[in-house]
C-alpha cells in the first residue's frame, strides 16, 4: 500500500489551506499504478485512490501524517479517468479521542465524482 500512497502523492500538483479548507489538485497519467487492472481498456480511477487523495491532501495541507481509522461515507458519482485534473476540497469536521472527523468533495472539471467523509488518525509531530 506505500508504493500507491507514494505515487497519489507523485500526482499531486498543488495544495492550499485557507481558512481551514484544503484544496488539492492531481493529476493521474495513464501510467499511474492504480489503474493497473482496473479495468484494462477502460482504466477509472479505483476509489481506494480517491481516500488515498484525501489523505495525501491532509498530510500535505496540515503538515500531519494522516492514518485512515475509517471510511464513514463514499458516495462515488462519476469515474474519474487517466489525465483528469481532479480538485479535493477537505474541511475538518470534528477532533475526537478516536481520530478526526475530515469531509472531502473530489470534482472533475466541476462535476462531482465523490463525497467522502473519513475518520483519521493525526500526528502533528511526524509529519
Amino acid at each position: 500500500m506505500r508504493n500507491i500512497r507514494t505515487e497519489t502523492a507523485g500526482c499531486l500538483t498543488g495544495v492550499q489551506n485557507e481558512g481551514g479548507v484544503l484544496t488539492a489538485r492531481f493529476v493521474f497519467p495513464e501510467t499511474f499504478i492504480g489503474f493497473q487492472g482496473h479495468f484494462p481498456g477502460n482504466q477509472v480511477l479505483p476509489g481506494v485512490c480517491q481516500i488515498l487523495c484525501v489523505l495525501v491532501a491532509v498530510e500535505h495541507g496540515l503538515r500531519a501524517t494522516a492514518a485512515l481509522r475509517e471510511v464513514l461515507i463514499a458516495k462515488y458519482a462519476a469515474p474519474v479517468l487517466p489525465g483528469a485534473a481532479l480538485t479535493c476540497t477537505v474541511q475538518t469536521a470534528a477532533d475526537a479521542a478516536d481520530g478526526t472527523i475530515v469531509k472531502a468533495r473530489l470534482e472533475c472539471g466541476g462535476k462531482k465524482v465523490a463525497e467522502l467523509k473519513l475518520r483519521v488518525a493525526l500526528d502533528a509531530a511526524a509529519g
